[in-house]
């Protein structure tokens, strides 16, 4: 499987990540003398002090002076050397693990509306609950991913295709409508049908088409239609792996002309589905579990974790520091720190 397009990371401020490396360490070097520049001021204010020591009148000077400067008056100077530990970090270039939108990539939201999903196992109704989850994971994406949506039940039903129109996903979503049967491998087919059309209206390019994925959720086993399980193979072959989303309970029952009818959600079926595809599983039982696996799959198919520079905030606060130093050096004896 295909790993999706590397971007590159804007330079700024990272923020809760750490240094993993440097891209230029020779620059580190540096640290050896900004090391003797500090060794060396120490020398020489041990030095000063000496010769103070030596050669003063300390009867005189203790009436002349009778405070003698404190610990304030290095802070200008250790300012300066911690401005220039950071300018050499900066220099090396370090680099951490961040994570940046990806710059393409096509999804194809799969949701089945087979009367099951009016179950109340879930509240309000495991359709209801869908139709929420799912918009806000639209609404996540990155605005450079062509996202699509498919409804299933005894037929699939391209509702809107992959676009970068979150509004007309959303709109869809909301106005989904309940039917009889499952066919889950007639819809997998609808699904790798839409995204080859979507790919074959795209400019050729030296990469090819870009990285696409199917988000199926669903809460029965097939009743109609297709082997799934053919049709996830054929998803696998073709490189667009399938995330399933297992939702329901065990215990989820619907009204039926008066009959209260069982309809348990079936894991194995939708475990099995991601397995031969190459994507992944995710079971939810309530509207809490069903949000958050939709913000998981929102951060792996929008977003990539890439090495990426951050030496940028390192050169703004080593600057920032100098002119700290600067500035507090000449607002107490005029001078620079030096």
């Amino acid at each position: 499987m295909p790993a999706f397009t590397r971007v590159t990371c804007r330079e700024g401020f990272t923020r809760g990540v750490a240094i993993d490396g440097f891209a230029q360490p020779w620059w580190l070097v540096l640290l050896v003398p900004v090391a003797a520049l500090v060794a060396g001021y120490l020398l020489a204010q041990r030095r000063r002090y000496r010769a103070a020591l030596r050669f003063s009148n300390l009867a005189l000077l203790e009436r002349v002076a009778t405070r003698l400067p404190g610990w304030q008056r290095h802070v200008p100077a250790a300012l300066l050397m911690v401005a220039l530990l950071l300018l050499t970090i900066g220099l090396a270039g370090p680099t951490a693990q961040t994570k940046v939108p990806r710059n393409k990539a096509t999804v194809l939201l799969v949701i089945d509306v087979s009367l099951s999903m009016q179950a109340t196992d879930v509240a309000p109704s495991r359709l209801r609950a869908a139709q929420d989850a799912a918009s806000k994971f639209v609404r996540g994406m990155p605005p450079t991913i062509n996202l699509g949506l498919e409804s299933f039940a005894g037929t699939p039903a391209i509702l809107v295709p992959p676009t970068t129109d979150r509004d007309a996903v959303v709109s869809q979503i909301q106005s989904l409508k309940l039917a009889e049967s499952t066919a889950t491998g007639e819809a997998l087919a609808a699904a790798l049908n839409s995204i080859d059309a979507f790919n074959a209206q795209i400019p050729g390019s030296e990469g090819g088409p870009p990285p696409a994925r199917i988000v199926l959720m669903s809460d029965g086993k097939q009743t109609v239609g297709q082997d799934e399980f053919a049709m996830a193979t054929k998803a696998g072959q073709h490189h667009v792996p399938v995330s399933t989303i297992s939702f329901g309970t065990p215990y989820g029952s619907i009204d039926l002309d008066g009959r209260q009818i069982p309809v348990p959600v079936d894991d194995p079926s939708l475990e099995q589905v991601a397995q031969l595809s190459g994507g992944q599983f995710y079971p939810a039982q309530s509207n809490a579990e069903l949000h958050q696996v939709y913000d998981t799959l929102g951060e792996q198919i929008g977003y990539q974790t890439v090495h990426a520079d951050v030496s940028k905030p390192w050169y703004v606060l080593g600057t920032l520091v100098c002119l700290l130093a600067a500035g507090l050096a000449i607002g107490r004896s005029q001078r620079l720190p030096v």
